[in-house]
């Protein structure tokens, strides 16, 4: 299989054209993945705008398997892990990105270019041991956004380590963070290389980092880990999702802290459900929607509660930052 990282400095070519033309190579030798990405010109969008941002809700039902997909220990015990080399359908091609990790086209896209880079070894999902690779992933894909879903937090694999990728544009995020960092952030620490904000009323809870530096990246994830370890010492990995993007040479890293995994709406009868299990895009600002009555009905007030039950709430999150503060003067 090609590596990446050799194809741009043979090709000359950015990242964005090889893996758009690897799409499309997909597309035309796997079925399952040209049905669902042409599906993808049906989906439908519906934006709310709350104070200085935006939710989007999108109806795509390709999506039901992996937001209703059972994460608990009995039902992974019971299949097949499908990121497996040995079990991945025969259509699916790579691209190999290092050692450790494959580029494959996500079947069930959400994004026009959809990617999952998933571990060559079946590893649990963890993303303090994959920290550095998502970095190096970001700035290898500029202008994707990579993002990270706890294995309690949106992964549909929880028993096999990977990442997501898909055009940063996509994401309100992108384009109202230098907007909301300016009128709503909290600043916790200011240095030569790197920044790093704290968001308490953006409806989820948000940690933000802006670097030039790996090595501080790494350093600033590494106090967020352990202070908020600390505080979930019940859980595997503390319960967060993570978006990561590279552009001009500048990391831009945003940490959602959680408290929950789904809300109460999704395991809710009757008209009181609403099937949403949120992951990184959710909490990028698109709440994805695989069912039409879950879409037609979702109001502001649904996207607030739903966020508000997973998030963690004002009080956690103001001993997590404050925490942070203190030992991020001593990067």
């Amino acid at each position: 299989m090609a590596q990446l990282l050799e194809l741009i400095a043979k090709t000359n070519q950015k990242a964005a054209q090889i893996l758009q033309e690897f799409t499309e190579f997909q597309i035309q030798s796997w079925p399952l993945a040209a049905a669902n990405f042409k599906s993808l010109e049906k989906v439908e969008e519906k934006s709310f705008q709350f104070e200085n941002f935006q939710i989007k809700v999108q109806f795509n039902p390709e999506r039901l398997l992996s937001t209703a997909s059972k994460t608990d220990q009995k039902s992974i015990a019971a299949r097949q892990c499908f990121l497996c080399n040995e079990n991945r359908p025969y259509e699916q091609d790579a691209i190999d990105f290092g050692d450790q990790f494959l580029i494959l086209v996500n079947p069930f896209p959400i994004f026009k270019t959809h990617f999952t880079v998933t571990s060559n070894t079946h590893v649990d999902q963890r993303f303090l041991p994959g920290a550095k690779a998502l970095l190096e992933l970001a700035e290898a894909l500029e202008g994707f956004t990579v993002f990270y879903n706890g294995p309690e937090c949106g992964a549909s694999a929880p028993d096999h380590l990977h990442f997501q990728a898909g055009e940063s544009s996509f994401m309100p995020i992108t384009e109202e963070f230098q907007r909301m960092k300016l009128n709503s952030g909290r600043p916790l620490f200011s240095g030569e290389n790197t920044q790093v904000w704290a968001f308490d009323n953006y409806l989820r809870k948000m940690i933000s980092v802006v670097t030039i530096s790996m090595f501080e990246a790494l350093e600033v994830i590494g106090v967020y880990y352990r202070h908020f370890q600390a505080m979930q010492p019940e859980k595997v990995e503390p319960m967060m999702n993570v978006l990561c993007s590279w552009t001009d040479g500048i990391w831009t890293i945003h940490l959602f802290p959680r408290k929950a995994h789904r809300p109460t709406q999704f395991f809710a009868e009757g008209a009181e459900q609403i099937l949403i299990s949120p992951g990184s895009v959710d909490f990028g600002g698109v709440f994805i929607t695989p069912r039409r009555e879950d879409f037609d009905k979702m109001t502001k007030e649904d996207i607030t509660d739903i966020l508000s039950q997973v998030s963690v709430n004002q009080d956690m999150f103001a001993d997590l930052t404050e925490k942070m503060k203190a030992d991020l003067k001593n990067i």
